[in-house]
């Protein structure tokens, strides 16, 4: 016979940083915040155990889940089999290509014709370590979402949601202020969580509403922009642009738009920012 060890048996660590949600309250008020969805598209990312899955199985017209767990997503697979408006994909999120999944398939268009896709909600209960390459993923992809629904980390919800001037807005702010609505909804606390988390969740709500053409700017060169002016948060926003800009244009630039060489980049609203890399574009280039 096997012996038995009277060991205690280690606590096993969540597979891929996974955090499954067991609260069905919780739940409820996650999915009952998407509003009706007998009509909508809805793509759940990391659906995990279903605790999601099979709410929104129920009320949209048709649900696309996310799921890079080979066994979870071969479990909910056999689980929803009978559900005509499921779909279960097994890949990782960051390598999906949404065009094929939402774009427009071979023939089912005229010539020339560009329709405008369908407008997918969102939901997900996001890997914390992952969540800031998530959301580039989705945004990179904006045209095919409507409103991302999400459960993150709560500290990484109040940096998503804070306003130019307060300590918690950096470039993850400004990132997804560029391009959406930004609204933290309610606080979830360990408890809802199996196993639970050591810190407390949020379901962060991101209406996308994209600024690049208002504020008139290239998407690529301005992320840049932003990434330099946030560079180093201590130091102000001078000197983490002085690196890539010659003083007396960065000066005279900041000067015209109205920003004060003391100021850091967290006091300054995208609109200004934008508007300080537009007079920045048309006196040097960096």
């Amino acid at each position: 016979m096997p012996k038995v060890s009277a060991a205690r048996p280690k606590r096993k660590k969540p597979k891929l940083g996974q955090h499954f949600l067991v609260d069905r309250s919780a739940a409820l008020r996650i999915v009952e915040s998407l509003g009706d969805l007998s009509q909508s598209t809805v793509l759940e990312i990391g659906p995990g155990r279903g605790a999601l899955t099979a709410l929104l199985a129920t009320r949209a017209r048709r649900l696309i889940a996310i799921e890079v767990d080979r066994v979870l997503a071969a479990q909910l697979r056999m689980h929803f089999s009978l559900a005509p408006n499921v779909e279960i994909i097994e890949a990782d999120v960051l390598a999906v290509d949404f065009d094929t999944i939402f774009g427009p398939k071979p023939g089912s268009t005229r010539p020339g014709l560009s329709p405008e896709p369908e407008r997918v909600q969102v939901v997900g209960n996001l890997p914390y370590f992952l969540t800031s390459d998530i959301l580039l993923r989705l945004f990179a992809y904006r045209k095919y979402f409507g409103t991302l629904l999400l459960m993150v980390q709560s500290e990484v919800a109040d940096r998503l949601a804070a306003q130019p001037g307060k300590t918690d807005y950096g470039l993850l702010s400004a990132t997804a202020q560029l391009y959406a609505r930004v609204r933290k909804l309610f606080v979830l606390p360990p408890a809802a969580f199996s196993p639970p988390p050591k810190v407390h969740s949020a379901v962060v709500e991101l209406r996308m509403a994209s600024q690049l053409e208002s504020l008139r700017v290239p998407e690529k060169a301005f992320l840049s922009f932003l990434k330099l002016s946030f560079a180093q948060k201590r130091k102000t926003l001078w000197n983490n642009l002085k690196s890539e800009y010659q003083p007396q244009g960065l000066r005279n630039a900041m000067q015209q738009v109205g920003i004060e060489p003391t100021s850091r980049a967290e006091a300054v609203p995208l609109d200004k920012a934008a508007a300080l890399f537009r007079t920045l574009g048309t006196t040097q280039s960096p």
